[in-house]
């Protein structure tokens, strides 16, 4: 793989995954909820979301995916659903005063995030449909789908990294009870927003 071929990927990985979508409405929606500490269970669970559906586009089911229409719908649904019920459930968190808080739950966080980035059918799709545009079928194909997908999950770790640390700072900010009950509702918000995105997403 040459230079100007992976100058390629990188930007329109750049472009692909500092978009607004699901997963960074999720970023955005869970940082404004829990602060900075939930930097680290985001990354982590969108890096191995993102691993799950680079995975599952190799074994062939994003080619299923893109077929099957019933499949996809089922998919799409399933994310559509999980991010909704996360909205709801940010709605109905109580602020409380810093020194009353529990500490974090970074597992769920972890889980909630890696589940929407991995049941995005469109990210399965995509990835079966991007990743063949920049392999030259004359080199070694393993090493070159190894640099994209090492290349991708960097991209996307700086994309997380910048939304969940902007979102989680200005929530560090907000000392008052009713401004983060604020919050709470306007992470919500973006969470069902998402919801209601992926549900509406086409093939």
């Amino acid at each position: 793989m040459n230079i100007e071929t992976w100058l390629s990927f990188a930007l329109a990985a750049m472009v692909l995954c500092f978009s607004p979508g699901p997963t960074l409405l999720l970023v955005m929606g869970q940082s404004l909820t829990y602060g900075k500490r939930s930097v680290m269970p985001l990354i982590l669970g969108v890096l191995s979301g993102d691993i799950i559906a680079m995975s599952l586009s190799v074994l062939g089911l994003g080619a299923i995916l893109a077929v099957s229409a019933t499949l996809f719908t089922l998919f799409k649904f399933l994310g559509a659903a999980y991010l909704c019920y996360l909205g709801i459930k940010a709605w109905r968190n109580k602020a409380t005063k810093a020194e009353d808080k529990a500490p974090i739950a970074s597992g769920a966080i972890f889980k909630e995030a890696l589940l929407v980035t991995a049941l995005n059918p469109k990210g399965i799709v995509f990835f079966m449909a991007f990743f063949p545009l920049f392999i030259d079928t004359g080199l070694p194909y393993l090493p070159q789908v190894l640099t994209l997908a090492m290349t991708f999950l960097l991209v996307s770790a700086l994309s997380v990294s910048f939304y969940s640390l902007f979102a989680g700072q200005l929530r560090q900010k907000i000392q008052s009870p009713k401004l983060q009950s604020g919050f709470n509702k306007l992470s919500g918000t973006m969470l069902i927003g998402a919801g209601a995105l992926t549900a509406t997403m086409q093939k």
